[in-house]
Parts: C-alpha cells; sequence; structure tokens
C-alpha cells in the first residue's frame, strides 16, 4: 500500500478539494520567479522586520503595538 503524497491533518477534504489544492501546487511549483527590480540604493534592500535588542524596552499602556 503507498501513502498518499497529500494528508489532511484535521477535518475532511472531499476528492474535489483536494484536487483544487493540487492543481494549486503544482501551478505555483510551475511559475517562473518574478524578476526582482533593481534598487536605487547601491543594491542594499532593508529588512521588513525589526531586532527586538533594538526596539526600546517601554511601551505605553494606550499603544497598540
Amino acid at each position: 500500500m503507498s501513502t498518499p503524497d497529500i494528508r489532511v491533518e484535521k477535518g475532511h477534504a472531499e476528492p474535489e478539494e483536494v484536487a483544487a489544492i493540487t492543481a494549486l501546487l503544482l501551478a505555483r511549483a510551475a511559475a517562473r520567479p518574478v524578476e526582482i527590480a533593481p534598487t536605487h540604493g547601491g543594491g542594499r534592500v532593508r529588512a521588513g522586520w525589526r531586532r527586538l535588542e533594538r526596539e526600546p524596552g517601554f511601551r505605553a499602556p494606550h499603544s497598540w503595538r
């Protein structure tokens, strides 16, 4: 008996739902990557995240962050 390539961890997926997910994954795998446009900052890209050790330790109690 062979093991399936895709396994549903929670709930129940109908065969049509599994087929739709499989088609989506195959389309994403076959797609060519988008070329990245050159930046004007000398090629350096700013990170989209912040290092926690550089953040101030105190946040106001009314701040939403």
